[in-house]
Parts: C-alpha cells; structure tokens; sequence
C-alpha cells in the first residue's frame, strides 16, 4: 500500500490517534498537513518524526470550529504540496456532561468541533478534489456513539450521530466526482480524551469488562486502518462507517 505522490491534511493530528494517522500517512509516503489548535511543540514533534522516516509534512495552525481556518487549512496544503487528495476529519472533544447539565456554550463548542469542522472540511475539500480531478478520500474519525447512547456524553452524542449522516449523505452525493467519503468509529481507546477513565480503577475495569477483546485500543490500531481507506485499494468505499471497537457494541448496553 502506498500513498505516494498523494498530500493529505489531519485535522488534530498533534495528539492521540490524529497523531497516529499522520504518521501512519506519512510512513506510506503522503504529504501531511499536521493540523493542531494549541499545541505547537506536539505538532512538530509530528511532522520531524514523518520527516525523520524520510517523509514530508507541515504543521499548520488552526481552529476547525472556523471555516475560514479550515479554508486555509486546505489552502496551506495545497500550496505547500500542490493539492489535497486525502482529508481526515480527525479533531474532536467531547464534555462529558448530560442534558440536562449540558450549557448552550459547552453545546456549541462540541458541535462546532465535532461536526461543524466535518461538514465545511468535507465542503472545502471537496471542492479542491472537484477542482484538481482526479477524485479523492475524506476520511470523518467518528466514534461508536454515533450510534450507541452514551448517557452523561448526550451532545457529543448528537454531534457523532450527526457525522455518521454526513458522511452517508456526502458519500452518496460525491460519488459522482470520485470523491470517496467513509466513517471511522473508534470504541475505546488509550487516548487523553478517555484519561479520566483509566484513571479509575472501578471505571477502567469496567470498560475493559465491555469489550469482548478484553482491553483498549491502541491509536496505531486505528491509524492502519485509515491510511487503508485513504489509499486505492479501497476504491469501492463510501458512504458507510467502520466500527473498530474489538466488539464492544455487540456486547453490552451503552457505557
């Protein structure tokens, strides 16, 4: 599999599994954008580990929740690189509170995050793709709660709900131009989005206890799988979600 003469930009792509995609990208020989919104130094601790395996990469600041930012999110790749064949829609929070605790600004910020930078990502992207030819992949990380309840997580909830639609109704309406629009759904994995989590013993045993594998997922075990859908030999993918969450969902009520 290779990824080679192709650029691609990883929204989040400084930490947890964004980090793992970019590497995973750039080990199969893509161009990569490292998006990140804070953290600077974790960025570019990305791009020199791509460029120390004897790739190519950027890190490029950027709030996703803005769509003039995720414009020049993509301009910036373009440039650097010459086009955009490749956009993961990686970044992502969550606040872990219920409905009836949840604030209009927490609201917004999760589903300007969650699902705003998806939307206009696959939008900006699109139109590149369209523009250059030649077609090309979004890949939107989702989570299994875009299926499955998370009671005390109800807008990010909502927010992943809404991903799974987009990439089924963007899919389905980009086909046409070759442009191959699929889901990722992680279900637990060792990220500092679930650190609190494992930082209960009573917590981290009983999510352990939920999933049929016995353990957690590891960001590379997610990345593989991306830098799959982001190559050619996933030419008959769209409009559908993979679930990777070692058979949690069919295991237990939701967590």
């Amino acid at each position: 599999m290779s990824l080679a003469g192709k650029a691609a930009l990883v929204t989040g792509g400084d930490s947890g599994i964004g980090h793992a995609i970019a590497i995973a990208l750039g080990a199969a020989a893509a161009a990569v954008t490292v998006n990140y919104h804070r953290n600077q130094s974790a960025a570019d601790s990305t791009v020199r580990q791509i460029e120390e395996a004897g790739g190519k990469a950027q890190a490029v600041q950027g709030d996703v929740s803005s769509v003039s930012d995720v414009q020049a999110l993509v301009d910036q790749t373009v440039a650097a690189f010459g086009r955009l064949d490749v956009l993961v829609n990686n970044a992502g929070l969550e606040t872990r509170t219920s409905i009836l605790d949840t604030t209009e600004r927490q609201f917004d910020l999760v589903v300007g995050v969650d699902l705003k930078s998806a939307f206009f990502g696959v939008q900006i992207a699109a139109r590149q793709m369209i523009a250059q030819g030649g077609g090309g992949h979004i890949i939107n990380i989702s989570s299994i709660h875009e299926d499955w309840p998370m009671p005390g997580n109800t807008v990010y909830c909502c927010a992943k709900g809404g991903v799974r639609m987009l990439t089924r109704t963007a899919g389905v309406e980009l086909a046409p131009h070759g442009i191959l629009v699929v889901g990722v759904a992680p279900g637990a994995v060792n990220t500092p989005i679930d650190a609190v989590t494992f930082a209960d013993p009573a917590l981290s045993k009983k999510l352990h206890d939920a999933i049929p594998l016995g353990r957690v997922a590891e960001p590379e075990e997610i990345a593989r799988l991306v830098a799959w859908l982001a190559s050619d030999e996933a030419s008959y993918a769209t409009a559908t979600t993979y679930m990777v969450d070692g058979g949690m969902m069919q295991a237990s009520v939701g967590l």
